[in-house]
């Protein structure tokens, strides 16, 4: 199928690994050009290398930018000019306890989870509605809906991004401009990968054993049974950034592994 990306240009946050490089590649091999962003240079500018060598003549570039950082997201909001879709994938996560989180913790969540998709969008979406075509997208988590007991700060943050994309939505009535968020279930990132090594060396198991017992015990009654690879997430926003999806607007859209047991 072909999905038409091939004169648009996509910025994708916090896209040097996961969730966000899957996206990232996807789109190039679609033809759009794509401008990644991490927080370090170094890491930023060897994703593009990479993703140079998995696209070959594709147009990639990267930003470097710490969305816990104004100045940097001040420099970087002025490098984005002519974005056709914006990803708002960049977050962070932490377990921890209700009465352990302090104020510094919640602000900061908020900052970069949050206020990260609202810096970018207040940009973007003006442009979009400007000309009339344009692609908005959150991902989000089911834990925005499920919120896990100890990592309740993670979890607001991830229904606001609900909320704001719905929001932002209703601003686009009588245009081709999208606005939609993925609900995400339990994905086997970089960042997950490291500790589940390290789990797994710690108490004599293999990979698979950690991977299967986690999901054991986080999701049981998963109906994918095991981790969502970071390219099947992928999959999904690919085709919600393409003129094709027009007609999903406003929406949230599980690519959970059947984590959520809500009909919708």
């Amino acid at each position: 199928m072909d999905l038409q990306l091939n004169s648009k240009k996509a910025f994708i946050s916090g896209s040097t690994q996961g969730i966000g490089f899957a996206i990232a590649q996807q789109l190039l091999a679609e033809g759009a050009e794509v401008i990644i962003n991490g927080r370090q240079p170094d890491k930023t500018n060897q994703a593009v290398s990479k993703l140079k060598k998995l696209v070959p003549n594709s147009v990639v570039s990267g930003i470097a930018a710490d969305f816990g950082n104004k100045n940097e997201v001040e420099s970087l909001l002025s490098q984005l000019k002519e974005v056709d879709i914006l990803i708002n994938n960049v977050g962070i996560f932490e377990l921890k306890n209700f009465e352990d989180i302090t104020d510094k913790d919640w602000d900061r969540i908020f900052e970069i989870n949050v206020m990260s998709s609202i810096r970018l969008s207040r940009r973007l979406l003006p442009q979009m509605l400007e000309k009339g075509w344009g692609r908005i997208l959150f991902i989000s988590s089911e834990s925005g809906v499920n919120v896990p007991g100890n990592m309740i700060h993670y979890g607001m943050t991830k229904a606001a991004m609900m909320a704001v994309g719905n929001g932002l939505s209703k601003l686009t009535k009588g245009t081709e401009v999208t606005v939609n968020t993925i609900l995400g279930g339990p994905t086997y990132s970089d960042g997950v990968a490291a500790t589940v090594s390290q789990i797994a060396d710690a108490n004599n198991l293999t990979i698979e054993q950690v991977k299967d017992s986690i999901v054991q015990q986080t999701t049981p009654h998963s109906l994918l049974q095991r981790f969502i690879e970071p390219n099947e997430i992928a999959h999904l926003a690919t085709y919600l950034s393409s003129p094709l999806s027009i007609a999903t607007n406003g929406a949230c859209l599980r690519a959970d592994g059947g984590a959520l047991k809500a009909v919708l």
